[in-house]
């Protein structure tokens, strides 16, 4: 029943993903066919430094619906249940989790919290009470069996299982869905868990499409300024004032 570290991979992503976005965006402003463009931004003709130049100074202008024609997949392990509850209120994106129902949690992996393993005693109560729960789990898990639950023991001895448990994701999103993610979950109000988890997909999405994520993060890295009130900003930049 070991602790679990945070693991993000990079599954996919819309091919020809900076092409297409300058092409979105440029249809927008081009009166002629994008579709006569698009060999010639595959061939290299137009470049692909011309491309993203473009893509970043029409983001800088507010506009950026076009950044949904293109779509990135993560995978994701080592996060707790109470972490993943929270990703999967970003509605407009697709998950599929691991469940708790056909995968038997007979070692339970569990995430601790960085807070209580700082606390020598913190710690220990912790992860006693896993070893409990651990064990709650495997004797309801095998009375269940025995009075012919069968492979249906998992749903019903899942139910005493922790949001410490540790889960695993693979979670797809579009661009602009993205960039609305990483304006809340790195921000520094929010939780620590999925914090890291947004700061290691936002360090694929830099190196992958700097033109779209090079200035991506917390919604006050954009503005300059927090956009809470100031009863909820964490100090790190001034709060607007009425009238700015």
């Amino acid at each position: 029943m070991p602790e679990k570290n945070l693991r993000v991979e990079l599954l996919s992503m819309t091919p020809d993903a900076l092409s297409l976005i300058y092409a979105a965006f440029r249809q927008c402003y081009h009166a002629g066919f994008v579709g006569d463009m698009w060999p010639r931004l595959l061939s290299g003709e137009i470049d692909r430094e011309t491309q993203a130049d473009f893509v970043r100074k029409t983001m800088e202008s507010g506009h950026d619906s076009p950044v949904e024609h293109v779509s990135l997949t993560f995978a994701v392990e080592g996060i707790s249940r109470a972490c993943s509850h929270q990703v999967v209120r970003h509605r407009i994106a697709s998950y599929s989790q691991q469940s708790q129902r056909y995968v038997a949690e007979n070692d339970m992996d569990y995430i601790l919290p960085p807070a209580i393993a700082r606390i020598p005693e913190a710690r220990e109560r912790f992860e006693r009470f896993m070893a409990e729960v651990q064990s709650a789990y495997s004797d309801l898990r095998a009375i269940l069996v025995d009075h012919g639950r069968k492979a249906k023991a998992n749903e019903d001895a899942r139910f005493v299982l922790p949001q410490a448990a540790e889960t695993k994701i693979v979670m797809t999103m579009n661009c602009r869905s993205l960039h609305h993610f990483f304006h809340l979950r790195c921000c520094n109000r929010a939780q620590w868990e999925v914090r890291a988890m947004a700061d290691a997909m936002l360090a694929i999405c830099k190196e992958t499409l700097p033109a779209l994520f090079i200035n991506g993060g917390a919604r006050c890295e954009q503005l300059g300024y927090c956009p809470e009130s100031p009863k909820f900003a964490c100090g790190k930049y001034p709060t607007r004032t009425p009238g700015q």
